[in-house]
């Protein structure tokens, strides 16, 4: 039985061959559509989530338009855009529900991340979107001084290697948020990274499913749900299950 507190999903996939795909390094994922995704989350008080644009749907905004329709209030977009980006396409997004433009420094797919800065900088000052990072914690370092200027920004799933964790940690204390998903992505205890994150910043952590778990060593499990519940107790894992997604997601009250 899983505890009742609200979720809102701070990061999931959703994959339909409806729209278009395209292969990264040869690998496309097995679809995971509106309804399936609802299907696998009924067991969970979920009052929304975050679509997040993966490598394989590149610069498609065909999908996410689709998905924020299909699933309806309560739910966001996190995009991938060009440099290109006309600021009327930015604004018809935004009205869509879009609210992040994310910068797959892992995997591509994504605008190069020589242009992050100009880009979270545009689409704030525009819109009031944040940019999300799937990066690996081991190249933080070097992005350090330029995460910290920019106005929000998120990075996925733990930082994913316990070699840099430490910048991460610094990151979180200057206000960068982290999702807490992916467990089975990466190499290092993820309670003892959990409270040292929710140490740093209460307001950090945000906690995703990451369905359907493409190329991770190990799909998502309810348990890493109860994880959470059990490592941060009741007061703070409110906060990581919704408080601090809806407020980074500027949900309406």
């Amino acid at each position: 039985m899983l505890p009742v507190f609200p979720l809102f999903d701070s990061h999931f996939h959703i994959i339909d061959r409806r729209f278009p795909l395209t292969p990264n390094n040869g690998y496309l994922p097995d679809d995971l559509t509106c309804h399936e995704y609802l299907a696998q989350m009924d067991k969970y008080n979920l009052h929304g989530g975050a679509i997040v644009s993966g490598s394989f749907q590149a610069f498609d905004q065909s999908y996410l338009l689709n998905a924020l329709k299909t699933l309806g209030p309560g739910f966001v977009g996190v995009t991938q855009l060009p440099t290109t980006v006309t600021d009327d396409e930015i604004l018809v997004l935004d009205r869509a529900g879009v609210r992040a433009v994310r910068f797959n420094i892992k995997r591509g797919g994504s605008e190069d991340v020589q242009h992050l800065g100009a880009m979270a900088r545009r689409v704030h000052e525009l819109v009031g979107w944040h940019v999300e990072l799937y990066a690996d914690s081991r190249e933080l370092g070097e992005l350090f001084e330029t995460l910290v200027k920019l106005p929000a920004v998120s990075i996925d799933h733990l930082g994913l290697s316990r070699e840099g964790f430490g910048t991460l940690l610094k990151l979180a204390e200057r206000g960068v948020r982290v999702k807490a998903t992916g467990f089975g992505r990466v190499d290092f205890d993820v309670p003892t990274a959990l409270r040292q994150l929710y140490s740093a910043n209460p307001h950090a952590l945000m906690f995703g499913t990451d369905l359907p778990s493409t190329r991770a060593p190990r799909p998502y499990h309810d348990n890493d749900f109860l994880l959470v519940a059990e490592t941060l107790g009741d007061e703070a894992a409110r906060a990581v299950f919704y408080d601090n997604a809806a407020e980074f997601y500027r949900l309406p009250r």
